[in-house]
């Protein structure tokens, strides 16, 4: 199943969704009709349990994403329409962390401002070897604040300072090197890399992994003693449902599970 909207693609096969932004004459710059068509693709459906991963990628080309739209944030289009766009863009984030399964990036190419800001936010962020990541806000008298969110909980804070305040793009080597993204693939790859990704993830019981999300993201900001003591509870939890049990049993009787992909809890 493929739908083309104005800036951007999408198309599902075989429990991925993979939006593909599609919009080389502005660099696929994030404007606010495009930050709108993002928030819908990532947020609709999501009961489905058919859908276990979304993939973020672009056209083929020289860039990922090159940011906001600078021409929306002049005076003449006014500081109500600036809101919008900060927050739409502040809920794409926010939906791509809600999301109950795994986001992945694909990045093949530039990701500056807003668009290394969308490949800090997702749960998984794979680039080939020419890809480059930048946050140059301050070359052009705004600066990276947003897209410095995501970023500094993502690389150290002397990174993302180094990014901030200089506007110099790191390698995709530097990239790994920081922890900005999860693994760096030849050129030719990338297509076979978030296979193997979504392959993997595909396999897995949805309900597992969207429990294990959801507690990833909030044990972060908790002390360790905390996140001890909520974690044993969720884990404990988990071994209560049916996929748990499925999975034990077979990996006890070795062979593949069959998941169920809900919530139900196994009866005693």
């Amino acid at each position: 199943m493929a739908s083309q909207e104005k800036y951007v693609e999408t198309k599902e096969i075989d429990g991925v969704r993979t939006i593909i932004l599609n919009h080389e004459k502005s660099r696929n710059a994030l404007s606010l009709e495009m930050i709108k068509i993002l928030l819908y693709n990532i947020s609709r459906n999501l009961d489905n349990h058919e859908l276990r991963s979304i993939v973020i990628r672009a056209a083929p080309g020289k860039v990922f994403s090159a940011g906001h739209n600078l021409k929306e944030l002049t005076t003449k289009n006014g500081s109500s329409h600036h809101q919008s766009v900060f927050e739409t863009c502040e809920l794409v984030m926010r939906a791509i962390m809600q999301c109950p399964v795994p986001v992945i990036a694909a990045v093949d190419g530039l990701a500056a401002a807003a668009g290394c800001q969308l490949v800090a936010a997702c749960d998984i962020a794979v680039c080939t070897e020419k890809s480059t990541f930048s946050t140059p806000g301050a070359n052009f008298g705004i600066f990276c604040s947003t897209p410095g969110i995501p970023l500094v909980r993502n690389v150290s804070r002397k990174v993302a300072s180094h990014m901030l305040f200089t506007g110099l793009p790191i390698t995709a080597k530097e990239a790994y090197e920081a922890g900005l993204v999860s693994k760096v693939v030849p050129n030719d790859k990338l297509e076979e890399e978030i296979q193997n990704i979504t392959n993997a993830i595909n396999s897995k019981s949805r309900s597992v992994v969207q429990l294990g999300k959801r507690f990833l993201y909030e044990q972060i900001d908790l002390d360790i003693e905390t996140a001890y003591s909520l974690g044993t509870e969720i884990m404990v939890g988990n071994l209560k449902l049916k996929d748990a049990q499925e999975g034990i049993r077979g990996f006890v009787e070795k062979r593949k599970p069959v998941w169920s992909h809900d919530y139900k809890k196994e009866e005693n």
